[in-house]
């Protein structure tokens, strides 16, 4: 439950400079079904350069099945502060590609706990946590991350004005978030957050709709799209969440092109923006 009292902000803040690292490969099985899951064509072979974002699939800590929470999230107080707010999202990053990634690769995800912020918001406190990784391969940086992260309660925020639905970009491609999407994601990222499985879950427990799209799900399409209009991966790539997508419901990935790069966005239709992103090859 929420709690009645203020966080202990300089409690959770201690965790500011903690780090972790955790070794994994990129396999051959791990890029085919990653591509499967996006409907990507082509076979993968040793040394093949590995589809973007793939990283996300990486150096997830293998919780034991006991040790995870009602919502399947690991118990709290680990690498991670222990936040006591029941709800965890992803609320953004940003990505800067230093050189890509290969099948065969044994990557290292060095994590550190960069800063932690409590405030106050809409619907309550807020816990803001923000995670630096570098993945590296042989002691040479491949990419340079920042993950954000926003904890809060089960507090709704209250209804206002209706949200504007998002604009309609120069580019325009249509995504289906099936269920069987959503779970092989969350398979392949080792993700056992129940909103995105568990439709009883997320609908009677959380009070969503319906099964939700994954923050890291929709960042990797809109990276796609943009290497699809360019021809190449962007240098550099940054995402925010801005509302949420539910399976069943068909939505838009959009984008335009800017003074330096690509503005895109995800959004159902007519609904508002819910992931804004920027890529750039400078």
């Amino acid at each position: 439950m929420t709690p009645s009292v203020p966080l202990d902000a300089d409690h959770l803040r201690s965790w500011v400079g903690r780090e972790e690292s955790v070794d994994a490969d990129i396999s051959v099985e791990l890029a085919g079904k990653f591509a499967a899951t996006f409907n990507l064509t082509g076979d993968f072979r040793g040394g093949d350069v590995a589809p973007a974002m793939i990283h996300f699939c990486l150096g997830q800590q293998p919780a034991p099945t006991a040790s995870l929470g009602a919502d399947g999230h690991p118990a709290r107080g680990g690498f991670l502060p222990p936040v006591p707010l029941p709800r965890r999202m992803w609320a953004g990053g940003s990505l800067v590609f230093h050189k890509p990634l290969r099948i065969g690769d044994t990557v290292t995800r060095r994590s550190r706990i960069a800063d932690v912020a409590v405030k106050q918001g809409s619907a309550g406190i807020l816990c803001f946590v923000a995670v630096e990784h570098r993945i590296v391969v042989a002691g040479e940086e491949m990419i340079t991350e920042r993950q954000d992260i926003v904890y809060r309660g089960n507090a709704r925020v209250s209804a206002g004005r209706p949200p504007i639905p998002a604009q309609a970009g120069e580019h325009r491609r249509r995504f289906e978030p099936a269920a069987t999407v959503l779970f092989r994601y969350s398979a392949l990222t080792f993700n056992g957050h129940r909103i995105h499985y568990d439709r009883a879950y997320a609908m009677t427990e959380e009070g969503y709709p319906g099964l939700v799209v994954h923050g890291p799900l929709q960042a990797t399409l809109l990276c796609m799209l943009a290497t699809e209009l360019r021809g190449v991966p962007p240098l550099r790539f940054s995402f925010r969440s801005q509302s949420p997508l539910f399976d069943g419901t068909p939505f838009g990935l959009h984008a335009r092109g800017t003074d330096d790069g690509l503005s895109l966005w995800a959004a159902a239709e007519n609904g508002p923006v819910a992931m804004a992103a920027e890529a750039r090859w400078t």
